[in-house]
């Protein structure tokens, strides 16, 4: 035997054992993080009923007033266990090199820093413009990470806005966490639409042949899920600021994240986003223009008339997610894997939204 078929062998044999020693690491990290996932939810279940003996412990409740939509003293904050459970687990995801670090960072960061002004002003108040300092804060840091915005797919135009894109983005991430600040006003609203966004944008990705992206909405959709079942109609916590203005910078955060993989993923979060935008969107605009002080608290988003006009907030919560699987999904998957262009399909998947908005009074002044 020469020397050079034993030089080859020992090349083969090396190679071999290398691709079996990936292989099974690979199996190994992947059944990891599918056993994570029901973990997670654990976690976020456990914790979620410690804050609630904890808040009823030391009497931090959230009291009705007039401009509520609930009708006896609540527990608060339990939202915190939504944040602690995403992004503990978020590291996993990097050990085992399914996402890039500067992800991870963006969202640890963000996701962190947001979730802690929130649980302060849970617990006492802080003043609008440090939260509001600290919101824009968190959206920088996220796009240092992300390295800002992407070029963007506009009706079949690539568009590169440079400076105003970082800038648009910076807007876009502090309004998504107030808006789900805005919707997060009855009982299961918030985790309903966080789980079923997050579960649809799974199967996205999935299906639209980017498998890894999908343990990062898969992740936050089980810490949700955890707190859900505390917070689902009727309501025995609230997640409170710490928890909605966390999921508002995370959701922004991933769906800018996926402008970077692909133009026509933003667009699909966009539309899967669309319940709370709109309806969100929809009841400032009315309201500036009525000449209403649109940061005074009210009870004009279309969600809450319908929830007054049920009487309960169950059929209302059910609904939004009932939208989001047979409505803006099928239309996020076209847009994703079959071509149709994103403005498009946004403008397809709004316009039912925009007439519900009218339909329940949106932003409409509420009578005496």
């Amino acid at each position: 035997m020469s020397i050079w078929s034993i030089t080859s062998d020992s090349k083969c044999e090396r190679s071999e054992g290398a691709g079996v020693i990936l292989r099974t690491f690979l199996g190994t990290s992947l059944m990891a993080l599918w056993l994570s996932l029901p973990v997670i939810a654990s976690v976020s279940l456990a914790l979620t009923g410690a804050l609630r003996r904890f808040a009823l412990a030391r009497s931090l409740m959230d009291i009705p007033n007039g401009r509520s939509s609930h009708s006896i003293p609540t527990p608060r904050a339990g939202g915190i266990a939504i944040a602690f459970s995403f992004l503990a687990a978020l590291p996993v995801l990097g050990l085992v090199g399914v996402i890039d670090w500067n992800y991870i960072f963006a969202l640890l960061g963000a996701g962190a820093g947001i979730a802690l002004l929130g649980w302060l002003d849970d617990h006492s108040h802080v003043p609008v413009r440090w939260r509001l300092l600290g919101h824009f804060a968190g959206a920088v840091w996220a796009l240092f990470w992300l390295d800002g915005l992407p070029s963007l797919d506009f009706f079949g135009h690539s568009l590169d806005l440079g400076w105003l894109g970082h800038v648009l983005a910076t807007i876009y991430l502090v309004w998504m966490l107030n808006l789900y600040n805005f919707m997060d006003g009855i009982d299961g609203i918030a985790g309903v639409e966080a789980v079923t966004v997050c579960l649809c944008a799974c199967l996205l990705y999935w299906l639209s042949g980017f498998q890894n992206q999908m343990w990062v909405p898969a992740m936050l959709a089980m810490a949700v899920a955890g707190f859900l079942f505390w917070n689902f109609p009727p309501a025995r916590i609230f997640m409170g600021d710490s928890g909605s203005g966390f999921l508002g910078m995370v959701l922004g955060v991933i769906s800018i994240q996926a402008a970077w993989i692909s133009p026509q993923l933003l667009w699909s979060w966009l539309i899967l986003l669309g319940v709370f935008i709109v309806d969100a969107t929809f009841t400032l605009l009315r309201r500036l223009i009525g000449g209403e002080k649109v940061y005074e608290a009210h009870r004009s988003h279309a969600y809450q008339f319908a929830s007054r006009r049920y009487q309960k907030h169950l059929p209302v919560t059910l609904a939004v997610g009932a939208i989001n699987i047979a409505w803006l999904l099928p239309v996020a998957l076209f847009v994703a894997c079959s071509g149709l262009n994103g403005a498009f399909g946004l403008l397809i998947a709004y316009i039912p939204l925009v007439i519900l908005a009218v339909k329940f009074h949106a932003g409409e002044m509420e009578e005496k």
